[in-house]
């Protein structure tokens, strides 16, 4: 990592990280600052080191609380819910410190979707750039009867349905506090299985990391 220090290759923000034949050490920005693929050698001003602390919040007004607008509440003034002939006001638990990240809403969810799917195993999966267009046929042995056609696009995409629904049923059993281990192993075998049963299917991804690892492939 200290090949990368300053760089994307050491970024929070850089995920699906892989080797690329051509470019060597590539990613994605969760932050969209760069379209993919980044290379890890790459740099910007959003930069900011994995596990590093956020920077402070701005500075608040005396008397101002959190989410006031800006609006400080003169002093010695009660509470809304103190004041004469006021409702009594039900208990809301005290909201969590706020985390000041250079980020907008829409940045912010992106990179949440991302993490999400990093944790589970699931996102997006690129086609084959030679599939693009193509579709499956499916012709019956049975004369007189008419041929199905199949868009490759939309079959990629029960594959990679597919693909993501497995990988979550992984993580579940994975975390199951009701499966001995021996079951757990047993299971994972089934699901191991079926990842070799669907390899055939690799070849309709870009990339090798995003299609289905068998027995027979280091994880």
């Amino acid at each position: 990592m200290n090949d990368y220090a300053g760089r994307c290759g050491s970024c929070a923000a850089y995920t699906r990280v892989h080797e690329d034949p051509a470019r060597g050490r590539v990613g994605e920005c969760a932050l969209e600052v760069y379209p993919p693929p980044v290379k890890a050698t790459a740099t910007c001003a959003r930069y900011r080191a994995k596990g590093a602390p956020p920077p402070p919040p701005p500075p608040r007004a005396a008397g101002q609380p959190r989410g006031s607008g800006g609006r400080p509440r003169p002093t010695g003034a009660p509470p809304p819910e103190r004041r004469a002939g006021a409702a009594p006001q039900p208990f809301r638990p005290p909201l969590p410190r706020e985390i000041d990240i250079d980020m907008d809403i829409d940045e912010f969810r992106r990179v949440l979707r991302e993490v999400l799917s990093e944790e589970l195993g699931v996102g997006r999966a690129e086609m084959g750039g030679r599939w693009e267009g193509g579709e499956i046929v499916l012709r019956p042995g049975k004369e007189g009867t008419a041929e199905k056609r199949i868009p490759l696009d939309v079959f990629f995409h029960k594959i990679v349905m597919m693909r993501d629904k497995l990988r979550v049923l992984e993580q579940k059993i994975n975390a199951h506090e009701g499966l001995s281990d021996a079951e757990k192993v047993q299971l994972q075998a089934y699901i191991t299985g079926c990842y070799g049963t669907l390899t055939t299917f690799n070849v309709l991804f870009a990339r090798r990391e995003d299609g289905f690892a068998g027995s027979g492939r280091d994880d």
